[in-house]
């Protein structure tokens, strides 16, 4: 089994990971972090689970300004999408990067049309259907947010490969060697910059005349969308909960893995469920929520590590008997609570090690599991899609992702961990006890 996976399946599976395409869209989207969770602070200001702080600050103002500052960071996350990841491009090919993430995002600029109404209380000032003609000199907020994920993802991608060729073909304007470096760099982008621009345009041009849409708009109900729907379901999540430890099994980084390749998505369900939150404060089906986002993978399926070993961790350090165990477990509590387990995944082994292979396994599907079934159920509540550090401790983190319901589960989930756990680790311990004394018994005999 080893032998085939580590041969046929894992080596096309990393070729897949190590394309120039898929390490840009991961390090691109990566960029975006810091400005998604100084977003999220603001989202859960201006949104605040407590009632009476949270009428305090409508009452002083002082929601409309969390909002501003939501707006300009959390709300724009496409934009620092596209950029980034034409950057991550062009950065990878060894070229000057700025430009290309620039030309990216004049590129998506083009490709969209303002959609949405102007409204005057109840009142509609501008419909949508007359927003792309009144609105034109506006930028609508809605594409810069979740439902223009997609789109910002292939502009960036294909803005970022392209401008990179003309680059490397040097089909540029050079100067002489005199010239300022500023200065020369800018004439380097211009002839790339020119080519895609223009050809965003024609793109912007046909969808209009042909598509009587955006390109935006197109991706977004026939791509976007769909694929939203798939990862938002209970089949959905647990084949992304199980391919996580399943790749971590084998020594490759599975959290890095299936989120590189799964966390745009899940992002945007988590962009579309803030939208909803911020705008009602609250989120559920009828708005449009999402159960599957990026919260309930982080926090219910990696929470503590990939494997959810933290319960596996506690033996170690309170009941373990064997000497490394009891080292090992030590060495892991104090990461383990801020979500790193490498000591465990490499230290115990759980790499390679068929002893702890079912409870690794089992986990991370059965606590993001049984949290989509009791969101559905209406038992918890919506995630808010509030995104935290993935340094958060686990019980805070829930707590600012879905409020106190949730904070809970997570702790009753982490609970749920240790004996599941429980009769595998002490299976190991009492081999390793055995062993270790066995060797005293051996050395002291001499």
């Amino acid at each position: 089994m080893q032998k085939f996976i580590n041969e046929k399946i894992l080596p096309p599976i990393m070729k897949f990971v190590n394309t120039r395409a898929i390490v840009a869209l991961k390090d691109g989207m990566v960029l975006s972090l810091p400005f998604i969770m100084v977003g999220s602070v603001f989202l859960l200001l201006a949104s605040f689970p407590i009632p009476a702080v949270a009428n305090w600050m409508n009452a002083t103002g002082l929601t409309k300004f969390w909002n501003q500052a939501y707006n300009a960071s959390f709300g724009i996350v496409a934009v620092f999408a596209v950029i980034g990841i034409a950057y991550t491009w062009a950065k990878n090919e060894k070229i000057e990067a700025l430009p290309a993430g620039m030309t990216a995002f004049v590129g998506f600029l083009i490709i969209m049309n303002p959609t949405s109404a102007v409204m005057n209380g109840t009142k509609t000032v501008i419909s949508a259907e007359q927003a792309p003609d009144l609105l034109g000199g506006f930028i609508d907020r809605t594409w810069l947010g979740g439902q223009g994920m997609i789109a910002s993802i292939i502009v960036g991608l294909l803005s970022g490969w392209i401008y990179s060729w003309f680059v490397k073909h040097k089909i540029t304007i050079k100067l002489p060697d005199q010239v300022p470096p500023a200065v020369a760099n800018s004439f380097v982008a211009l002839i790339p910059s020119a080519v895609l621009t223009t050809g965003w345009l024609l793109v912007y041009i046909f969808f209009e005349k042909v598509a009587h849409t955006t390109m935006t708009q197109w991706i977004y109900t026939t791509i976007q969308t769909p694929l939203q729907g798939v990862t938002d379901s209970f089949g959905g999540i647990l084949l992304l909960t199980l391919l996580v430890p399943f790749f971590w099994f084998f020594g490759v980084h599975g959290s890095t893995l299936v989120g590189g390749i799964a966390g745009p998505i899940l992002g945007a369900n988590a962009l579309e469920n803030a939208a909803i939150f911020k705008k009602y404060g609250y989120v559920d089906a009828a708005h449009g929520g999402h159960i599957v986002i990026s919260g309930l993978f982080d926090q219910f399926a990696t929470v503590t590590g990939a494997g959810m070993t933290i319960g596996l961790v506690f033996f170690m350090c309170f009941m373990a008997k064997s000497t490394q165990l009891k080292s090992i477990g030590k060495l892991a509590l104090v990461p383990g609570l801020f979500n790193i387990n490498e000591p465990v995944l490499f230290g115990l082994p759980i790499v390679m090690n068929p002893m702890l292979a079912i409870p690794f396994f089992i986990m991370p599907p059965l606590s993001a599991g049984s949290t989509y079934l009791l969101i559905k159920a209406g038992i918890l509540p919506y995630l808010n899609g509030a995104q935290v550090p993935w340094t958060t401790p686990p019980i805070v983190s829930g707590f600012l992702i879905g409020g106190w319901k949730v904070a809970i589960w997570q702790a009753i989930i982490l609970v749920i961990s240790f004996f599941v756990y429980l009769p595998f680790a002490k299976s190991y311990d009492k081999m390793l006890y055995e062993k270790e004394q066995a060797q005293l018994a051996a050395e002291s005999s001499k």
